[in-house]
């Protein structure tokens, strides 16, 4: 049984050096207000580790859709726009700094239910610098436990005072 090799049409949109890191969107229209959003670092001169394209982050259902109107309104700014048919996938490059935000945003955003907690979550990332998104990122791609990295991220992002929230009796 052969499989035959499907090719997904990139369209340039971002000139970025060669020495500098290579992000590529994917966006795929399932079908009416259920898209998905990947996000994939590839391959170049200044990650020599990468033979193939490595997937990063993603998201898609309620979650993607609690902040879709963000994340589109960072994507259509950087000149990226949603596959109009069902099951198409478009891949789009993406500057460094945009990629590090959204690879954060979906990592620590998958799964997460409390909206509010959402919510706050994504004005975080949004307000960090390129510096500081960089380094969670990191930290969550590179560490042996990622999930204890997002959860302090979160943690430090949901705080409302800074003070450690009280449990159920109150302590």
């Amino acid at each position: 049984m052969s499989t035959a090799t499907y090719r997904i049409p990139r369209e340039r949109v971002v000139d970025t050096p060669a020495s500098a890191p290579q992000f590529e969107v994917r966006i795929r229209n399932h079908g009416i207000g259920d898209s998905e959003v990947e996000l994939w670092e590839m391959p170049s001169p200044a990650t020599p580790r990468l033979t193939s394209p490595q997937r990063i982050a993603g998201l898609r259902g309620r979650n993607l859709e609690l902040v879709e109107h963000r994340v589109f309104r960072r994507l259509n700014q950087a000149g990226v726009r949603l596959p109009r048919t069902a099951d198409r996938v478009r891949a789009y490059n993406l500057p460094e700094d945009l990629a590090l935000r959204l690879g954060l945003l979906f990592r620590v955003l998958a799964p997460m239910r409390s909206r509010e907690r959402m919510r706050s979550v994504t004005e975080g990332i949004e307000a960090m610098g390129r510096e500081e998104a960089a380094y969670w990122l990191g930290m969550a791609l590179h560490r042996r436990n990622p999930r204890r990295v997002l959860t302090a991220l979160r943690y430090l992002l949901t705080s409302t005072d800074g003070s450690p929230s009280e449990g159920k009796n109150g302590r």
